[in-house]
């Protein structure tokens, strides 16, 4: 009976944490679902092209405005380099995609408070400008080049890795009309559901780990693991040890807010709860996926200049709001005694799970759950993969079981909702194929976009390796030299 009260207290503290934060959560997916609905990967990778200032500002923006899900973040860092981004760029995306991000915010003020808010944002920020002065000072162009060749490599298999190659945004007509328009609610649809069903098991592990620890472990034994009799050493302890409670956590993203209110409740120093709260991109699965993504050598180094980075900026921005009097002494937290009542908080619930309702039917009557099999299932070893011309998922063409013939070339999908959407409207989603070929040299079969009379936009180029004509807007691979693109 002892043990059975146990599991049941701690299942009621996480229903209690997570009725707080229910309507937030699904308030900052959706503003990220509709933000990913009109902003294109291709075109977030060609802006990041250079690593300089503008391009560490543009990383930051674009990756504040992305989903908040750990693995999909890193996919999608991983698909920015590969298709022009440089890696100083993509990996900064990354950071800001998981510390920058609206439900992040908004789960923290609702647990923690606006302290807590204000410090994430001003740390993720200080955290990511010393991630790129340690990445101008430390990373060599042969470590990236080497990164560059596995990248290439295209190594997949989970439903984050896919979602990291999929792009479901609109990018053509009216801004209002892409959001609300019946093609843009169904958009927005996929991009919810998917950035749901990417970081589902991090959240629901979150609140289930957070409620156990807030029932099983007693506050003295996290006050005497933090030293809160010795403030002092607890300032400088907290910020080591936080990043290295959330890599052995397993939990990343916003799911480990709900554990960032254990640490605090039990006495962790508030620039402790800060380097915590980073430290969602080095935990030991994600350590493992770079390795995959850019080799071991690459993942050891991210580790490290992660870490370096992730200790120095919750140290700085926890002593800076202790020196303006802006951090929080109280540390017990209440979420975990209240109870759900007739309040803002459940109207806002109760309005935003009947919006979710009625996006679920649309993601489901729109090809959404085909999606979703497709995208878990991993490609064969060696596989030559295309690309779906509607979603831009990565498909094996030898076991995709959508396909459409179209002006002779054959085109493959990852669901039959892909499939739909492309034959209503092919022109959409392909262009001209156009033959360029010259003596001594194999003639290539090119998508670029032309003009009615059948000259192609001046927005052509030359491949200068090989002569062929590239689409600049299309062009997968880019590289800067000297100043040229």
């Amino acid at each position: 009976m002892f043990v059975f009260n146990a599991i049941v207290h701690a299942l009621q503290i996480s229903l209690f944490m997570l009725w707080e934060v229910l309507w937030p959560l699904a308030f900052g997916f959706l503003l990220s679902a509709m933000i990913q609905t009109v902003v294109s990967k291709r075109a977030v990778a060609g802006a990041l092209g250079k690593p300089d200032l503008k391009g560490f500002f543009l990383a930051c923006g674009f990756g504040a405005a992305s989903s908040s899900c750990s693995y999909a973040a890193v996919a999608v860092g991983r698909a920015l380099f590969r298709r022009g981004a440089s890696f100083v760029n993509a990996i900064i995306f990354e950071f800001a995609a998981t510390n920058l991000v609206f439900e992040l915010g908004l789960v923290l003020l609702i647990l923690l408070g606006w302290q807590f808010v204000a410090a994430e944002f001003a740390g993720g920020l200080l955290m990511a400008v010393i991630l790129w002065i340690l990445f101008k000072v430390t990373l060599r162009q042969r470590m990236v080049d080497a990164a560059k060749r596995q990248a290439e490599r295209g190594v997949f298999g989970s439903t984050h890795e896919a979602h990291g190659e999929m792009d479901v945004s609109i990018t053509d007509g009216p801004f209002l009309s892409r959001i609300f328009s019946p093609r843009g609610f169904t958009a927005i649809s996929h991009s919810f559901y998917m950035d749901l069903n990417a970081l589902y098991v991090d959240l629901g592990l979150g609140f289930l780990i957070a409620g156990a620890l807030a029932a099983w472990v007693p506050n003295s034994w996290w006050q005497a693991f933090f030293l809160t009799n010795h403030p002092t050493l607890n300032e400088f302890w907290s910020p080591l040890i936080g990043p290295v409670i959330s890599m052995l956590s397993f939990v990343c993203s916003v799911g480990n807010v709900p554990l960032a209110v254990v640490l605090w409740n039990g006495g962790i120093s508030f620039g402790g709860v800060i380097s915590f709260l980073f430290a969602d991109l080095i935990i030991l699965p994600i350590l493992n996926i770079y390795r995959k993504y850019y080799g071991g050598r690459t993942a050891l180094y991210l580790l490290g200049v992660s870490y370096a980075a992730m200790v120095l900026a919750g140290f700085l921005v926890g002593g800076v709001f202790q020196l303006l009097g802006l951090a929080p002494t109280n540390h017990h937290v209440t979420v975990f005694e209240a109870q759900p009542t007739w309040n803002y908080t459940t109207f806002l619930d109760i309005a935003f799970l009947v919006l979710m309702a009625v996006m679920a039917w649309r993601f489901v009557t729109t090809g959404g759950i085909e999606m979703l099999r497709a995208h878990a299932r991993r490609p064969a070893a060696g596989a030559e993969l295309v690309r779906d011309p509607v979603c831009g998922m990565s498909v094996d063409p030898a076991t995709a079981t959508e396909h459409v013939e179209y002006m002779g070339t054959p085109y493959y999908f990852c669901s039959a909702g892909c499939r739909s959407k492309f034959e209503k409207d092919p022109a959409r989603y392909t262009a001209q194929l156009v033959e360029v070929g010259h003596a001594g040299h194999l003639s290539h079969s090119l998508v670029t976009a032309a003009m009615p009379g059948g000259e192609l936009e001046n927005q052509s180029a030359i491949d200068l390796v090989c002569g062929m004509s590239i689409d600049r807007e299309r062009a997968e691979y880019l590289s800067f030299q000297k100043g040229e693109t």
